[in-house]
C-alpha cells in the first residue's frame, strides 16, 4: 500500500481520468493507495468493474445490504464477512444506486476512507457520462435509421409517407418544391463523422438529410432541398463543395434540380454524374448527361409494350416485385441491404420473377430490357394518354426515328477517332456479359486496361458503368439501336454472333 495524503490521492485519480481512464483503472489506483480490495457494483446489482483479487464470490453474502443501499434506505454500511473487513457506500441521487465496496483484513483508516468516498463520487460521474455517451449515440442511430426511412419514402416518390414518418417535427426538405441530391465519395469512417458534425437538434442536417449509402460503404446519400431562401451550411451543397476542396480523397456527384416526389431520378443523376467526378481531376461534376432510352420513346406504343412485357409479373407477390425493381440495377448483395434480407431471400424472389417471364436475370441485356419496361411504367402519365391496345415488339420501337436519333446522339462522344479503344472495349465488354476478364481476354489486353477504358467512357458519357446497372442499361440499348451490339454465345465457344434489334420479340 502506498500512503499519500488524501489532496494527492484525489489529485492522481483525477489525473488518471484525464487520461482517458476507466472504472478498472480507478479501482486498480484505488487498490494500491488503500491496502484493500475494491470493486463496483453497478445499478442492475452485478460487478461492473473491480481490482485484482477481489473476492466475487463475497457479493452473495452482501446481497442484503446491497438491496437496501440500492433503494436509498442507507448510504453506507460497514460489516464484517468471516475475517474481512467489508465496507460499502451508495453513490448517486436516483435509485437504484450503485455501490462501492471495499475489502480488507481491517478497516479503513480516515485519510483511506475519504479517498475512497471521493472515488466513488468520480466513478458515479464516469457511470453517468457513460450512459449519457450511451443514450447519444443511442439518439444518434434511430435518428440515422429514421433519415433512412424517410429517404426511402421519397425515393418511391411517397412524400405524404415521408411527412407521416416525421411525426410533427418534419424536416425543412419536404416542404421544399425541388430537391438536389449530392452523391458523396468519402472514406467510410468519415461518414458517421460527417452525419455527427452537421446534425441539428432535431436529427436532421437542416434543409437536407445525409444517409449513409447502405450498399454502397464510401458513400452518402444527401439530398438537398433547392431552395436558396432556406440558407444555413447546406445552402445550393456548399458544404459538400468544400468538403472536396479540402480532401483529396473525395468525390461528388449532383443532380438537376427535380420535383420531391422525383427524388429517385435525381438519386439516379447523381449516381452518373458521380462515376464522372471520380474520373475528373476538380472530383466535382453536376450531371449533365443525355435522358434515357425511356423518356424518348413514343409513349402510347413504348408503355403498351411495357404493360405487354411485365404481364407475367402479375402472378408474383408484391415483395418480389419490390426485390425485382432493385435486382436489375444493384447486385443481389446490395438489394439485400437495402431491403434488410438475407441473400438468400433476394435470391429466392428473383428465381420466382425469372420463373414467371421465363427469362435469366444473369443476362446484362435481360436486366436492360427488364428496366426498360420498369422504367417506363414508372414514368408519370400524362391524363391525355390513351391505351394503345396492340403493345408493339421492342424491336419496332427500337428502330424507331426518336431511338435511332437518340442512340446516334448517345454514343456520339465515343465515335471520335481519339476515342475508339474505349468504344470497341465496350463493345466487348456488352458483348462479354460486363465481364472483365473475358472481355480482357477477348480484346487481348489486361483487366486493368479494360478499367480504364470503362472509365474513359464513365466521363465521356456521363453515365456510371462500373457501381450500379444503370448506365450500363443505356449502353446496351444504345448499341442495340445502332446495330453496334453483338448477340453472346456461350462463353465456352468464344465467338460472338451479330445482334440486331429484330431479334427482340417482346
Amino acid at each position: 500500500m502506498e500512503v499519500l495524503g488524501h489532496g494527492e490521492g484525489v489529485a492522481e485519480l483525477l489525473r488518471l481520468v484525464r487520461r482517458q481512464g476507466g472504472p478498472a483503472e480507478v479501482l486498480e489506483l484505488l487498490a494500491r493507495r488503500t491496502g484493500a480490495h475494491v470493486a463496483w457494483i453497478g445499478r442492475e446489482g452485478a460487478v461492473e468493474a473491480a481490482s485484482a483479487g477481489f473476492p466475487r464470490r463475497l457479493a452473495g453474502a452482501l446481497t442484503e445490504h446491497l438491496e437496501r443501499l440500492a433503494e436509498g434506505r442507507v448510504a453506507a454500511v460497514t460489516t464484517r464477512v468471516g475475517e474481512l473487513e467489508v465496507h460499502l457506500q451508495t453513490f448517486g441521487g436516483r435509485e437504484p444506486r450503485p455501490v462501492l465496496v471495499t475489502v480488507g483484513a481491517s478497516a479503513l483508516g480516515r485519510e483511506a476512507a475519504t479517498l475512497v468516498s471521493q472515488a466513488g463520487g468520480i466513478l458515479d460521474l464516469l457511470s453517468r457520462a457513460s450512459q449519457a455517451d450511451g443514450g447519444t449515440r443511442g439518439y444518434e442511430a434511430k435518428a440515422a435509421q429514421l433519415r433512412f426511412a424517410v429517404l426511402t419514402a421519397l425515393l418511391e416518390g411517397n412524400v405524404t409517407m415521408a411527412r407521416r414518418m416525421t411525426t410533427g417535427d418534419v424536416p425543412p426538405l419536404l416542404d421544399a418544391e425541388r430537391v438536389r441530391v449530392h452523391l458523396l465519395h468519402c472514406p467510410p469512417a468519415d461518414r458517421d463523422r460527417l452525419t455527427r458534425t452537421y446534425l441539428d437538434p432535431a436529427g436532421y442536417h437542416g434543409p437536407g438529410l445525409m444517409v449513409n449509402c447502405p450498399v454502397f460503404k464510401e458513400q452518402l446519400i444527401c439530398p438537398v432541398a433547392d431552395d436558396p431562401g432556406l440558407g444555413g451550411r447546406f445552402r445550393q451543397g456548399e458544404v459538400f463543395r468544400r468538403l472536396v476542396e479540402e480532401n483529396p480523397g473525395y468525390a461528388l456527384g449532383v443532380s438537376r434540380p427535380h420535383p420531391l416526389a422525383a427524388t429517385a431520378a435525381a438519386y439516379g443523376e447523381a449516381v452518373h454524374a458521380l462515376a464522372v467526378a471520380r474520373n475528373s481531376p476538380g472530383r466535382l461534376a453536376a450531371y449533365r448527361g443525355r435522358p434515357s432510352l425511356a423518356h424518348v420513346l413514343p409513349r402510347r406504343a413504348a408503355l403498351a409494350w411495357a404493360r405487354a412485357h411485365l404481364e407475367p409479373l402479375r402472378t408474383v407477390p408484391e415483395p418480389t416485385l419490390d426485390v425485382i425493381r432493385l435486382a436489375v440495377t444493384f447486385s443481389r448483395s446490395g438489394v439485400a441491404r437495402l431491403l434488410h434480407l438475407s441473400r438468400t431471400t433476394v435470391t429466392a424472389h428473383c428465381r420466382r420473377a425469372e420463373e414467371a417471364m421465363g427469362i435469366d436475370l444473369g443476362e446484362v441485356r435481360t436486366r436492360a430490357t427488364l428496366d426498360l419496361a420498369l422504367s417506363l411504367t414508372a414514368l408519370r402519365s400524362d391524363p391525355a394518354d390513351t391505351v394503345q391496345r396492340v403493345a408493339p415488339p421492342l424491336g419496332e420501337l427500337l428502330r424507331a426515328a426518336p431511338a435511332t436519333a437518340w442512340a446516334e446522339s448517345f454514343l456520339r462522344p465515343l465515335r471520335d477517332t481519339r476515342h475508339r479503344a474505349p468504344y470497341r472495349t465496350l463493345q466487348a465488354w456488352t458483348d462479354a456479359n460486363t465481364d472483365a476478364r473475358r472481355t480482357a481476354a477477348h480484346l487481348g489486353l489486361s483487366r486493368n486496361t479494360v478499367r480504364a477504358h470503362l472509365r474513359a467512357a464513365e466521363r465521356l458519357l456521363n453515365r456510371d458503368l462500373l457501381t450500379t446497372g444503370s448506365g450500363v442499361h443505356d449502353v446496351v440499348h444504345a448499341l442495340r439501336v445502332t446495330g453496334a451490339q453483338r448477340a453472346q454465345q456461350p462463353a465456352e465457344s468464344g465467338q460472338c454472333a451479330r445482334w440486331s434489334p429484330a431479334d427482340v420479340a417482346s
